[in-house]
């Protein structure tokens, strides 16, 4: 059986559990406590971050994009055309440039009181994050998805972090293309896969 190490307030483990369609385990990985600095997790992942995916043959697929290209092999959220595929992988790309590290980064500043703590780096995140979101507006006015016309693991990573922009100020209000695209795929994925808050251990002192 597959086995996901898991930290549920990561956006990015949250896309892999949308897209993990066969039976896994988890594994729950407490990052604040120390857990993903062991030297088992680091076998797994030597960059020491979550998600993980482990294979029932013990390999070991770390980075969510990475892991999100490997479930959706030979299913419709990765197309089989050259160029579509390829379009994907931009705005896979496009997301671990601008989105998880700009938008996620601020989310998590805001959401666990570190906004002061991090105040020299927030002026040119928050710029980066606008420039994102207006990327996305124009991408999307008059589509129904990041790549064709059927949601594929594209959506499904850059909504992760994406329609939590309001979380660190930017509320998807002011993107009308991005919050009706973001419906979309809230509604195409459907119940279940809830944000989880930051818990005691994400707290500054941690």
């Amino acid at each position: 059986m597959l086995t996901l190490h898991d930290y549920l307030p990561s956006q990015n483990a949250w896309k892999v559990r949308v897209l993990l369609g066969l039976p896994y385990r988890t594994e729950p990985v407490a990052i604040f406590g120390g857990e993903s600095r062991t030297d088992e997790f680091l076998a797994l992942n030597p960059a020491g971050a979550v998600p993980v995916l482990e294979l029932e043959d013990g390999r070991a697929i770390a980075e969510s994009n990475a892991i999100l290209c490997y479930l959706a092999e030979g299913t419709r959220y990765l197309p089989e055309d050259r160029f579509d595929r390829a379009k994907v992988m931009q705005w896979l790309f496009f997301e671990q440039y601008y989105v998880e590290p700009v938008i996620g980064s601020l989310r998590f500043w805001a959401l666990a009181g570190r906004l002061e703590l991090n105040a020299a780096l927030v002026d040119g995140k928050r710029a980066t994050a606008a420039r994102a979101l207006s990327a996305l507006e124009r991408n999307l006015v008059g589509r129904t998805h990041l790549v064709g016309e059927q949601m594929s693991i594209a959506d499904i990573a850059v909504y992760a972090y994406g329609h939590r922009s309001a979380d660190c100020g930017f509320p998807l209000s002011a993107y009308p293309a991005v919050a009706a695209w973001a419906n979309r795929v809230a509604a195409e994925i459907g119940p279940g896969y809830r944000v989880h808050p930051y818990g005691p251990e994400a707290s500054p002192a941690a």
